[in-house]
């Protein structure tokens, strides 16, 4: 009983997770090898007749002439394609806005996800999104909305015959969403949980680094949300996103189904012709740089294996060359028949994955990656073969049954991303929204078709340079065979997750809404400083280095109330020891972060380093404290939030802190403090309560806290005493034994 009681208490306080160990592919054994090498020699001595099926002839792939859709251009300058399709008897269209995520400001990185959701959650004036959920359950139809990189977009589905109920709606939540403030909270929670998650997944780190690597932290394609920049994001900026953009002249629509042109373009006409065109913002100019060809290393001590990334800037689709590029990726590192799975996975069993090859994006560079995943030992020879098989396109050029294997794969699958016309008119509307010709369907096979050995060939020496990638590990350094330096000079990434930050939009992304710089407000600032003054003044917190803390506090968890005693060391501003007592655990359990690590430790059964996740969330409510706050209130940026019944808010961000406390506007007394939290599930929005305020040590301090998350009580504590500036034994912040006592 007390075994499942340690694991629920585990869970329950630290989040502590575990990985999942995942077996490497055998590597060939020398024996292996030669008889490989047997086989293949007697096999080449020995031609086989061809095979009665061999001789089949096989006729060249019919001509490629997709049904072009019908195009109309209103006078307002909305564009409109219909693609009839009378096979079934349904109906679907959308509506796509040039503009995305790499317009929002960088400080509110994120607002685009927040919109693309909340547009369709949020529902109209009419309706609620609930509403329309049901509205639209009952016909079987559908309306969803998006948001991209370049673009935003609304779409509909319904059958032939609810057409006339469905589209108004569609219409309605296209002009007049209402973007309603519940929905915006959810919204952000989901992304805060999507933040908290993001280095759970080593794929998932390697992927979202490499692309910081290729374009720059703060070009528009390589931002990521962060939780100060979700928090930033306001009903306000979905509003004004929505009515500087959302124009006739800035949309492009696309209906395709089972309807008549001349019936659906008067329909349309209707429906859209007198909404008057008005200005739209153009995209923005972003600048691409090559990555600095480096070794780059992401510590994740919690796995055994390693995922490798080689990355360049790539190219444009409207680059001359993309064609034959297609056809060198495809021999490259495009499927099981390429030279990187032959090579590296099949012949050396050096790989669980690989392949890859340059990028090409419609407007602006593509990524020149190659992925590979390997065991944690094997991560220098893997990254060593990668490059001998970059190398070996320059000096081993593409065989003509290379080229052929590869022109006949990109072809035969060719057909299968248009076998529909409903996918016709999705690639018609994506090449007009991008400014390519109307016939770039079938230039791309016949571009594919007449590809040469030679072709293949010279862009194999125009765009590979092997010593010009940036090479990205993300692993277990500890197992690996060989050190990352036998590659060259090792350039660490910090991938920990800030708390908050007031981020100042990049100069290399215009914006929609310029942001003024943050700036303290007078009224907010006078009211921190009546806070410091309530619990004793400038001069008595800045005095204060340590703080030795005991109280009783009570966990809600699913498995009911656990009931723990805690005393707590800490020193301002990065170092904590808590020893924690339980009926639940056999002994005491240590919690400490220090400068040299973190830890926690069971006395008696051993100790573990704590997660990186976990580190940054404990350190995180030691910069949240009270005291640490006043000591550096001259660091933060502090606004005006709303009132309340009972105080005033004030949101103070910066220096690794993003909190809102509400504070009596006349005493200056902190009521609660509001912030996003890691708990047993994940990201939480967690208040704490602060009452019963009184002397200890020269100052004033709370002895009783209540503590909600997402609205639900989850604890409380009861401080027992404070002792200001105790005497700090230096060995309380070392690594515990294995065994304590």
């Amino acid at each position: 009983m007390k075994t499942r009681w340690l694991a629920v208490v585990l869970l329950s306080l630290f989040a502590v997770s575990t990985a999942v160990a995942q077996a490497a592919p055998a590597t060939k054994t020398p024996a292996d090898k030669s008889a490989a090498a047997a086989q293949t020699k007697s096999s080449a001595s020995t031609t086989p007749a061809a095979k009665p099926w061999e001789k089949i002839p096989i006729p060249p792939l019919a001509p490629f002439h997709p049904q072009e859709p019908k195009r109309i251009e209103l006078k307002n300058g909305m564009v409109i394609f219909l693609q009839e399709d009378h096979e079934l008897p349904f109906i679907g269209g959308s509506a796509n806005v040039r503009a995305g995520s790499r317009s929002e400001p960088a400080n509110k990185t994120g607002l685009i996800d927040i919109y693309g959701e909340v547009w369709r959650t949020g529902g109209t004036k009419s309706k609620t999104g609930d509403q329309m959920d049901d509205y639209l359950e009952a016909r079987a139809a559908r309306i969803e909305t998006s948001g991209g990189g370049a673009s935003t977009s609304i779409s509909f589905n319904c059958l032939k015959g609810n057409l006339d109920e469905v589209f108004p709606l569609f219409l309605e939540l296209l002009r007049e969403p209402a973007f309603r403030e519940e929905k915006i909270q959810i919204s952000k929670l989901q992304m805060n949980s999507s933040i908290a998650r993001r280095n759970d997944d080593v794929g998932g780190i390697a992927g979202r680094e490499a692309t910081l690597l290729a374009y720059g932290k703060d070009n528009p394609y390589a931002r990521i949300p962060e939780y100060a920049t979700v928090a930033a994001v306001s009903r306000d900026d979905l509003v004004k996103w929505h009515d500087t953009y959302v124009h006739p002249n800035n949309i492009m629509v696309g209906i395709s189904g089972d309807f008549d042109s001349a019936a659906m373009e008067q329909k349309l006409r209707q429906a859209f012709e007198s909404w008057e065109h008005a200005p739209v913002p153009g995209p923005p100019a972003i600048q691409f740089h090559e990555p600095q060809p480096k070794i780059y290393f992401v510590a994740k001590e919690d796995v055994n294996q390693s995922e490798i990334r080689m990355v360049a800037l790539g190219i444009e689709r409207n680059n001359p060359d993309y064609f034959t590029v297609e056809v060198m990726n495809e021999v490259l590192g495009g499927g099981f028949s390429s030279r990187l799975f032959k090579a590296i996975r099949t012949e050396k069993g050096l790989a669980y994955s690989v392949g890859g090859g340059l990028g090409a994006s419609f407007d602006h560079p593509g990524t020149f990656s190659i992925g590979m995943g390997t065991k944690s030992g094997s991560t220098v020879d893997a990254i060593q073969a990668l490059r001998t098989e970059l190398g070996n396109m320059l000096t081993h050029p593409a065989t003509a049954e290379e080229v052929k294997e590869a022109k006949d794969s990109i072809l035969n699958r060719f057909i299968f991303n248009f076998d529909s016309k409903s996918k016709v008119l999705g690639e018609r509307v994506l090449y007009e929204f991008y400014g390519y010709p109307a016939d770039f369907l079938e230039r791309y096979r016949a571009g594919i078709d007449k590809t040469t050995p030679a072709d293949v060939d010279r862009v194999a020496h125009k765009y590979i340079h092997a010593d010009q990638f940036a090479v990205l590990i993300v692993g277990n350094d500890k197992e690996f065979v060989k050190p990352l330096s036998t590659l060259g000079p090792v350039t660490p990434i910090d991938i920990s997750i800030p708390e908050g930050t007031t981020p100042q939009p990049s100069a290399g992304a215009e914006e929609a809404a310029p942001a003024k710089p943050a700036q303290t407000d007078p009224q907010a600032k006078a009211l921190l400083d009546r806070f410091i003054a309530f619990i004793g003044g400038a001069e008595k917190v800045s005095a204060v280095k340590a703080v030795r803390q005991v109280s009783s506090a009570e966990q809600n968890t699913p498995q009911g109330t656990i009931s723990l005693d805690t005393e707590t060391y800490t020193v301002f501003p990065d170092q904590f020891h808590s020893i924690v007592r339980t009926a639940q655990l056999p002994a005491p359990m240590h919690v400490i972060v220090s400068n040299a690590g973190a830890w926690m430790s069971l006395e008696g059964q051993g100790t573990r380093d704590m997660p990186s996740s976990m580190k940054q969330d404990r350190l995180s409510s030691v910069r949240r404290s009270p005291i640490l706050v006043a000591q550096h209130a001259g660091d933060f940026v502090i606004t005006l939030g709303d009132k309340s019944a009972d105080g005033q808010a004030i949101d103070i961000n910066g220096a690794g802190v993003n909190v809102r406390w509400v504070l009596d506007p006349q005493t200056g007394r902190l009521l609660r403090s509001s912030f996003t939290a890691t708990g047993q599930a994940g990201p939480v929005q967690r208040t704490i309560e602060f009452s019963d305020w009184r002397p200890a040590g020269g100052l004033n301090l709370p002895y009783k806290a209540v503590i909600q998350e997402n609205g639900q009580q989850a604890g409380s504590e009861q401080i027992k005493s404070y002792e200001i500036n105790p005497k700090i034994d230096p060995k309380l912040f070392e690594k515990p034994s294995e065994t304590l006592q």
